[in-house]
Parts: C-alpha cells; structure tokens; sequence
C-alpha cells in the first residue's frame, strides 16, 4: 500500500511499532525519529556531500553496506539507480528499511548479511554506499579487502568516524628498527582501539585519524578522488598495496 493512501493514524501506528528508529526518515509526512541527539540525521549530512554523486545515476548498480533503515537506498533510487541492494546484520533495521522501502514504491533488495559476507553475492557494483560501519567492525582492514576484492566495480562512498589529529603527515616510505620518535608524532596514522565503550556503545572498536582512514583506503586499493566533508571520501578502485594477501573468497 502506498503512503499516500495509508490512513495517518495507521502509519504512525506501524512507524511507532517499527520504533526505535536511528535514521530520521520522511514516510508519507511523518518523521520517525524527530527527537534525534543529531538532529536530522542522515538527511543534513548528505547535504554536505550529495554532489559528489551524480544527479542521475541511469541505471548503475548499488550496494549499501550497513543500510539501516535504508536512507540512502532511497535516496539512490531517487537518482534514477537500476539495482539497489542494502545490507544489514540487524533485522530491526532491515524490517524498517523494508517498510520505507515498501510505502515510497521503490523497488529496493534487502539481505540479512554483514560486510564480511559480500563475497557471497558474487557481484560487482557500480557504486558501494559503506557509511559509518568500519570503526563498528573487529576487523576493519579485512572488510575494505573483501569490498575491493568482490564488490567495489568502480566507485565507493565512504563514511568513518574519525577523531584525534586532522593532519596529513609527510612520511618517508621506510624507517629504521631504531627509529621511535615518529610514533610519539599526533600527526602519525593510529588506530585508536576502545576495549570497552565509545559514546555508550560498544561496537565502537576502532577508531582511526585522519592520516590513518586515509592511509588504509590507500593500501586497500582505493583512490581518494573526493573529499567532500570530514570524513567522507569518494573513491575509486585502484591498485592494492603490493603487500596485501588476497582477500577471502567467502
């Protein structure tokens, strides 16, 4: 049934049901998570850097890592995008993507599956959404590994929590077993683990710097061919760091 012709009292009753919602969705007029502690979030941070993705995008391919309620699988069919898949590990999320999905008319496949299973859908896509997961994830550099190697066909929009120093240092390509003054650098690619919890959540595992989220597309194979807002890149498939093992097939 489309939006437009649920009763109101009905569609709020199904949101509410559907409830708690993180993504602050518009369904046929009505906000399921007006109260957010972000405010309008996603919708005021694709603001930012919506223009880095094409008007429209005739037809290409889509996976959305992580979809959640699936915001940004709209918004992808709302720019005219062929097949759209979105992938989550929660089926809360999932059955309000589903719902979202269902009352704007989109048609838009949703998998219960994590990054780490992308090599099961044995596809390639024109454009991958992977926004605000890899700090959330145990192993970071193994998921942008099994995305370059199975589904990233040409371009990936990336999203990561970033905190620490902003700066991009000049590094020499090799350093001497004696050298350790460079680590003591702010500026130096780290990975900040959290053991236990990060803004009450704890998925938050790894949390990079600037230097070192960039560092880590570099050597996963992705280049940096936009940087729209903090941390957000658009990047293209490239050529992976010639130390890399192959990525798993499944």
């Amino acid at each position: 049934m489309d939006a437009s012709r649920m009763p109101p009292a009905e569609l709020r009753r199904r949101i509410s049901e559907l409830g708690p919602w993180f993504q602050n969705m518009r369904i046929g007029g009505v906000e399921t998570a007006p109260d957010h502690f972000l405010g309008d979030y996603p919708a005021f941070k694709w603001k930012g850097f919506q223009h880095v993705i094409p008007r429209d995008l005739e037809g290409r391919s889509v996976l959305d890592v992580g979809c959640n309620a699936g915001f940004y699988t709209l918004e992808m069919k709302r720019r005219n995008a062929g097949r759209v898949v979105g992938i989550d590990t929660d089926p809360h999320y999932l059955a309000q993507a589903r719902f979202a999905a269902e009352q704007s008319g989109h048609d838009i496949e949703f998998r219960q599956m994590s990054v780490y299973d992308v090599p099961k859908l044995k596809e390639r896509f024109d454009l991958v959404l992977f926004m605000g997961v890899l700090y959330h994830l145990r192993h970071p550099l193994l998921a942008l590994d099994l995305l370059w190697e199975h589904a990233v066909g040409e371009e990936m929009l990336f999203q990561c929590l970033q905190r620490g120093d902003e700066r991009i240092p000049k590094l020499a390509e090799n350093y001497d077993f004696s050298e350790w003054a460079m680590f003591d650098r702010p500026d130096y690619p780290k990975l900040f683990f959290v053991e236990e919890r990060y803004a009450s959540d704890p998925t938050n595992w790894f949390i990079p710097n600037t230097a070192a989220m960039e560092a880590m597309l570099r050597s996963s194979g992705f280049e940096i061919t936009a940087h729209p807002e903090r941390e957000v890149y658009l990047v293209k498939r490239g050529a992976r760091h010639y130390a890399v093992d192959p990525a798993p097939c499944s």
